[in-house]
């Protein structure tokens, strides 16, 4: 592990739900900050006021490159996220998450970056038939989301073997937290069910309510990137899960933050998510620190339904 010292540090995605925890993270420890992020579906008000923002579109390789210039880490957050967006617009979603990452890594690669930490997603794996998911899996993704957040891991290990930046792959685990979103399509279960609880809607549930997830702290998240940018045990392209390790059904979920339940649409999802997550404690030293049941203890008192 080499000296601590303030690094140089570009999150693309900064103004994200994700993003933009890490870069207050980032600040907290010291760190310079850039953020790049289109607001396309950031917020300016996430971005921490000691960053350096810079309202600009990774999909726009003249309008990046220079940014990267004397930074240690990128931190690639940026995409067009979430499975049912992605297929009702694959090909934007395509050129988000596929020539977008392709830029980020060009870009990193021509500026000499320390390392690239790449957010993956658990959507990689689809549905298998063994629990728990581990990274020797082969891939099933069922959207064009899971299948381009794939290409978007072989292409970081390709720009290690080939170019020798150093990448590191982080498959997410349904990321819950602190500034997780409650509308758009980019909206996840939990923002969801708050949502419609306090708008005194039931909370919808989609198929039968029993598909199960492993849902993880965007804290423990944040911290995952943290530790896999400074990692001597990792750059050359590895993919590592991050996720609790423990999972629950989505009406296990609705009945923790408590109220009247509806189901309604059918949608193509798979059935179970579960991470083996012992690779990210053999090569990074992280273990998950945050308790699901916990924070929504926490989470419903900030948002006034308890």
């Amino acid at each position: 592990m080499e000296e601590k010292k303030h690094k140089k540090c570009l999150v693309t995605g900064g103004a994200g739900f994700i993003g933009s925890n890490l870069v207050d993270a980032l600040i907290e420890r010291g760190d310079e900050v850039i953020v790049i992020d289109n607001l396309s579906t950031g917020k300016k008000e996430n971005i921490n006021l000691k960053a350096k923002f810079h309202e600009v579109d990774m999909c726009d390789l003249d309008s990046i490159k220079s940014l990267f210039t004397g930074v240690d880490y990128v931190f690639h957050l940026a995409a067009f996220a979430r499975v049912q967006p992605s297929i009702e617009d694959p090909i934007r979603a395509n050129n988000i998450n596929l020539n977008g990452t392709l830029n980020v890594l060009v870009s990193a690669r021509d500026a000499g970056v320390k390392k690239v930490v790449y957010s993956a997603s658990s959507s990689a794996y689809g549905d298998q038939s063994q629990m728990p998911l581990r990274e020797d899996m082969p891939a099933h993704p069922l959207s064009p989301y899971g299948l381009q957040k794939y290409v978007g891991e072989l292409y970081c290990r390709l720009f290690s073997e080939i170019y020798g930046l150093p990448t590191v792959s982080l498959r997410y685990f349904n990321i819950y937290g602190k500034r997780q979103l409650l509308e758009g399509a980019y909206c996840l279960v939990m923002g969801i069910f708050a949502r419609q609880r306090l708008a005194g809607q039931p909370m919808t549930i989609t198929n039968d309510g029993e598909q199960r997830r492993d849902f993880t702290s965007v804290v423990d998240a944040v911290r995952a990137n943290i530790m896999a940018a400074e990692s001597e045990n990792v750059g050359k392209g590895e993919v590592m899960n991050i996720g609790r390790g423990k999972n629950y059904s989505v009406n296990e979920l609705a009945q923790m933050i408590g109220g009247p339940i509806a189901y309604g649409e059918k949608r193509i999802e798979p059935k179970e998510t579960l991470a083996d997550n012992s690779l990210a404690k053999k090569l990074l030293g992280w273990e998950p620190t945050v308790e699901l049941s916990d924070w929504i203890v926490e989470y419903k008192k900030e948002m006034g339904l308890l």
